[in-house]
């Protein structure tokens, strides 16, 4: 049990049927009246963020993630297996568990499966990403002065805006969490 008292940003807790991580805190003590703790949680399983006020000596469960590394095997169709690469244990997951997380993991890369009591409700992919372009215009000289910025296929067929100067074949550096191009490989 961890009371509002000591929240802190990243803690995870149990409130009203639902896990929820905390984004972010504030202790507000008001001239009148008692102190309380204004939140902003996000909702762990379906991504909703709600904002909750508590009483400092309020608790609340707190719970437990797992995140264990897992190697991407393949897809068939609706579902996606991955593999423990210390038991090599296999799981199959659906496509609304996965949601678009792996828009730009190719097969036999490692993940994270993220599971509540065993009911898995996320995969982290791998913070930065190196992927062949598969597909793009061709860049014209002289056109760089304002940043511009053109589509590029990426081998797992995602889409990711790229500068003019990067060509088809051309290995190229993302970042998972906002699909951005970094840099050429």
């Amino acid at each position: 049990m961890v009371s509002a008292g000591d929240f802190r940003n990243g803690i995870t807790i149990e409130y009203e049927g639902n896990i929820y991580q905390i984004i972010e805190f504030q202790h507000v003590k008001p001239g009148k009246g008692a102190a309380f703790v204004r939140t902003k949680l996000k909702n762990i399983v379906n991504g909703g963020v709600v904002e909750k006020t508590f009483r400092p000596t309020e608790k609340c469960e707190e719970a437990r993630i797992d995140r264990v590394d897992m190697q991407y095997l393949y897809s068939d169709g609706d579902l996606f297996h991955f593999m423990d690469v210390n038991t090599y244990e296999q799981i199959a997951l659906g496509q609304e568990q996965i949601g678009d997380a792996l828009k730009f993991v190719k097969e036999n890369e490692m993940v994270k499966i993220c599971s509540h009591k065993g009911t898995v409700f996320s995969i982290e992919p791998p913070l930065f990403v190196e992927l062949k372009i598969t597909e793009t215009e061709p860049g014209f000289k002289g056109d760089t002065a304002t940043g511009a910025t053109k589509p590029a296929v990426v081998e797992t067929g995602a889409t990711v805006y790229v500068p003019l100067f990067v060509n088809q074949e051309d290995v190229i550096k993302i970042d998972t969490r906002t699909g951005e191009y970094l840099s050429r490989v």
